[in-house]
């Protein structure tokens, strides 16, 4: 006997930043993959669907607090989850 265990549904947005109002741990608990574009990325900080947009580390520059500087890219986004 197999247990399936069903994955929440993605939000159209997403953040991994625990202050952030789109951070949902019940997704991120679970392994959250991001096809950008049609290439996989793998240091996209927040996204959103309906906009068409991710924001990723701008290289290794921080902000005043030390949290890393994100930069927005916009095109097509697909979260998925992986296997």
């Amino acid at each position: 006997m197999t247990e399936t265990i069903e994955n929440p549904p993605l939000p159209d947005r997403l953040s991994v930043d625990p202050r952030s109002p789109y951070y949902n741990e019940a997704v991120l608990q679970r392994d959250v993959g991001i096809r950008f574009k049609g290439a996989e990325k793998s240091n996209v900080e927040e996204y959103c669907v309906s906009e068409g947009w991710v924001r990723v580390p701008a290289g290794a520059a921080k902000d005043r607090f030390g949290n890393p500087l994100l930069i927005k890219l916009s095109g097509e986004v697909e979260p998925y989850y992986r296997d």
